[in-house]
């Protein structure tokens, strides 16, 4: 009697091959593929950033709007020191001041966690394959979140001090979105680097506090017309530019030819770099964390 057929199954036999490094064009052709492949998992993304907020802040009633208040006190005490240490009227400083010290925050947590987002999803990147995009995009979309929660002062200030607002508002979702850009494509490649050497996280945020008293954010350009050494750092300073095309349209001034350009030559150079840097180092990353 012929023995029974093995029932038939829908599952596909899924067959993976090792092989050595082929060079350039092999890395560049899987780096491609992992972006492609993390862009179409955005809603696991968007459970991941919204999960991380919520272990964060459980048990807590105000959540992420501790920090909110935080900050505002924090802001408006020093508003009314620096305004008159610079000589400055406080309506037209303390939104100046609010706007900067807000997105100074969500750019250095961008470029902090930024660097250290494989290393905080070592379990995830060992025990799943998930295209590394993901661990990127989840810091990044964790932080704007936790930005946008903040940006409620700004709207707070800018009504008590009845700025006057323009069009120009829509304008900073543009730096907004290239921010976003930048820093996922600098999380893929200073996320690999950190994993690597772990030394680096330290000095990223050794440089970011220097870079914070030498970029204008409790002080304005202007202070510096009578200082030509000082004005020649500020012109050769990227932060500079980055954090003026999205502060300047909050606060009515819109954009500047000069600012946007700069702005998106540095933008191109950062993703440039980190694409290259992310294809050299990706198949790497699962033993460096």
């Amino acid at each position: 009697m012929p023995e029974p057929a093995p029932p038939q199954t829908d599952q596909k036999t899924v067959y993976f091959t090792l092989a050595a490094d082929s060079g350039w064009r092999q890395r560049i052709q899987l780096a491609l593929a992992d972006l492609g492949e993390g862009a179409r998992f955005f809603r696991l993304i968007w459970a991941l950033a919204l999960s991380d907020i919520k272990q964060r802040y459980r048990g807590s009633t105000l959540g992420p709007f501790w920090l909110t208040i935080s900050m505002g006190v924090q802001i408006g005490a020093m508003a009314f020191l620096y305004a008159d240490l610079f000589h400055l009227q406080l309506r037209s400083y303390l939104p100046y001041l609010t706007a900067s010290m807000i997105l100074w925050n969500y750019l250095t947590a961008l470029v902090l966690e930024g660097s250290g987002c494989f290393i905080a999803s070592e379990t995830l990147i060992k025990g799943n394959r998930i295209p590394f995009l993901v661990h990127a995009a989840r810091c990044v979309v964790r932080n704007t979140i936790v930005m946008a929660h903040n940006a409620v002062i700004l709207v707070i200030v800018l009504v008590l001090t009845r700025a006057h607002l323009s069009f120009s508002l829509v304008q900073s979702v543009f730096g907004l979105l290239l921010w976003m850009v930048d820093a996922v494509a600098l999380s893929l490649f200073l996320g690999a680097v950190c994993a690597r050497f772990r030394d680096i996280p330290p000095i990223i945020s050794a440089v970011m506090q220097i870079a914070f008293f030498l970029t204008p954010i409790l002080w304005q350009v202007d202070i510096l017309k009578s200082h030509s050494v000082a004005m020649e750092l500020v012109k050769f300073n990227p932060f500079v530019y980055l954090l003026d095309i999205v502060r300047d349209p909050l606060l009515g001034k819109g954009f500047d030819l000069v600012q946007v350009l700069a702005a998106l030559c540095i933008s191109i150079m950062v993703v440039v770099v980190s694409f290259f840097g992310f294809a050299r180092c990706r198949g790497r990353i699962a033993f460096w964390v």
